[in-house]
């Protein structure tokens, strides 16, 4: 039998790819980063050509790091950036527009239209989602008009959609010359196009919202073999075998399987899924339903999820855009250098806000200065909103699924902060644990693709796998613990209203 699984892991601001053995340890892996295109304010694009050209380049180099072959992998899974929008030409190959990513906001007025009749919520009994920016649908429809002649290509069947998972499993497995155009469950079901009940597209839905059916595709479960890798191509004759946008493969790779468990992914921004079984748990607080996973021809299994735009990408900011700091790691150092925020909230709406509030209206702000703040206060208030923001998303969770968090299984590229993790674990008042391996996104799209092909065999199997690596327990008093998350609460009602019509 093949030694490995691969998963390609296509992020917001890079692409990975991870060799993994059969105790889901890490073998090898490689990292390309891609640019982010900001043509204007609230707009934020990628290149697909780009990405694909980087895909190609990982998986290589994961290969030669790891001194093994194609014939080494039993299969591959991919794992994405979900919302990302990609439509190319099927005849070319050719992205026709640069990918309009999940953080981008130029769709507010479709969405402010259609929710002028029926509301934000217009379509949320069926596809489980809001209206917002956020979601693929209106990205579509805003290429087709911005692009001379797309919708007419669109309706004709020369265009193809697809989310950063279609666009690379497609170019994988032939292009051109016979790609296979399908998603799955967990990237369809955050279109706004996908039904939850018969996990289809729901044709009055794509009407409405000016999305031509024959460029969507087909959708498909979270783990089975959809095609193998095209001859010639970095990974001939491979099994390409699970799908999981990157949230969902998160909660696989943290083996949350069962209804009631769930992480909390610490990345470009912050996720927090709970597994909610085969029941579809309609939230009033501001979350979304969404699917969790799909293996094979078994039940859908579906999930709430609270999303938060701005939080890994705030420190990135203070790197890139304000120089504060050199690298990502030094600003926990910065602020370990005080004792507290000194005062200062960061609300950071760069993209409006997102779970609970959903307030597109609203942009950041720092609240809270006076002469005594200073580098340490900004970074150490720039940690805490990530802290603030999940707690809000976790009483809301609470509020809809009426499931008491007994602790909190983290991942992502944050976790690495001992200070957040701290600071976590203080402000919910539960235990925040971190596993032995942190890739959990990758390893969960590893998982499903292992288990298509037989390369594991059971749920069991990867239960069997995880171990705890970090754990941190709280130990701030309750009333500085309220005290500041009362801060927090009155510093993000001063970023709402901001964006007006004019």
């Amino acid at each position: 039998m093949s030694s490995y699984v691969a998963a390609i892991d296509q992020g917001t601001t890079s692409t990975r790819c991870i060799l993994f053995d059969r105790r889901g340890t890490p073998i090898a892996s490689d990292q390309v980063e891609h640019r982010q295109i900001f043509p204007r304010a609230g707009w934020v694009e990628h290149d697909g050509a780009e990405i694909w050209d980087t895909t190609r380049a990982v998986v290589a180099g994961a290969l030669a790091r790891a001194d093994v072959g194609t014939r080494d992998l039993a299969a591959v899974g991919i794992t994405n950036q979900r919302e990302t929008t990609i439509v190319w030409d099927r005849r070319t190959g050719r992205p026709i527009h640069h990918a309009i990513v999940w953080q981008d906001t130029r769709t507010q007025h479709l969405c402010d239209e259609l929710a002028a009749s029926g509301g934000t919520r217009r379509y949320a009994d069926r596809v489980g989602l809001p209206l917002a920016t956020y979601f693929s649908g209106p990205k579509i429809s805003w290429i087709l008009d911005a692009v001379d002649g797309a919708r007419a290509a669109a309706e004709r069947g020369d265009l193809l959609f697809g989310t950063m998972d279609t666009w690379l499993l497609w170019n994988l497995t032939g292009g051109v010359d016979g790609g296979v155009h399908v998603t799955d469950v967990t990237n369809a079901s955050r279109t706004l196009l996908m039904d939850l009940a018969t996990l289809g597209w729901d044709a009055d839905i794509a009407a409405e919202i000016g999305v031509p059916l024959a460029m969507l595709p087909a959708i498909r479960s979270s783990s089975e073999v959809y095609g193998t890798g095209r001859q010639g191509g970095v990974l001939s004759g491979v099994p390409l075998a699970s799908v999981l946008g990157d949230q969902q493969a998160a909660t696989f790779g943290q083996a949350c399987f069962e209804a009631g468990t769930g992480k909390n992914t610490y990345g470009t921004g912050n996720f927090l899924v709970l597994n909610t079984g085969t029941e579809r748990v309609r939230s009033d607080n501001g979350l979304l339903t969404t699917v969790c996973y799909r293996l094979g021809d078994a039940a859908p299994v579906y999930a709430l999820e609270g999303s938060i735009a701005v939080t890994g990408s705030l420190v990135q900011w203070l790197r890139d855009d304000l120089g504060l700091i050199r690298d990502a790691a030094e600003v926990e150092t910065l602020a370990r250098t005080v004792e507290d925020n000194g005062g200062a909230y960061f609300v950071p709406a760069f993209s409006g806000l997102f779970a609970p509030y959903w307030r597109s209206d609203a942009r950041g702000a720092l609240v809270g200065l006076t002469r005594y703040v200073n580098r340490g206060h900004l970074a150490r208030a720039a940690l805490e909103a990530t802290a603030f923001q999940t707690r809000e998303v976790v009483e809301a969770m609470r509020a809809d699924s009426g499931v008491e968090l007994s602790e909190l299984k983290v991942d992502g590229g944050m976790v690495v902060n001992e200070t957040l993790m701290q600071f976590q674990a203080d402000l919910l008042d539960v235990p925040v644990v971190r596993p032995e391996v942190a890739e959990t996104t990758a390893l969960g799209a590893a998982y499903a693709a292992g288990l298509a092909v037989g390369y594991w065999n059971s749920l069991d199997e990867l239960r069997a796998n995880w171990t705890p690596g970090r754990r941190w327990t709280p130990s701030m008093d309750a009333d500085r613990r309220e005290h500041l998350y009362r801060q927090w609460r009155k510093a993000v009602t001063k970023t709402f209203d901001w964006i007006d019509d004019e």
